[in-house]
């Protein structure tokens, strides 16, 4: 029979992870920015008018920059991942405005 030792790692990782009222706070927050994204959605209530696509927009980034940067644990990481993503998010803005301009969107 082959015996195998435990070995305990350090956990280096441990205080980079977000407390539970932390996780609760931003999920919150992402479900505030949610609600006002679906309440666009009710023009008879509010007519956002040139408002509604920017509007729109900077919410769809907070959202991403949240979840990236606390789910995924970017804060954690090295610069470079978040550089990565900052610059996939700006790309992907980049291309959303392009394809609207194709359309005549504006």
């Amino acid at each position: 029979m082959s015996e195998t030792a435990a070995v305990e790692h350090a956990d280096d990782h441990a205080d980079d992870h977000p407390s539970d009222v932390e996780y609760i706070k931003i999920a919150l927050i992402l479900a505030a920015i949610t609600g006002v994204e679906v309440f666009t959605y009710f023009e008879s209530v509010l007519d956002w008018g040139a408002f509604l696509i920017p509007s729109l927009m900077v919410m769809m980034v907070v959202k991403f920059w949240l979840v990236a940067r606390i789910f995924m644990h970017l804060k954690a990481d090295g610069p470079i991942l978040s550089r990565l993503f900052g610059g996939g998010i700006m790309l992907a803005v980049v291309v959303y405005i392009i394809a609207l301009l194709a359309f005549n969107f504006f």
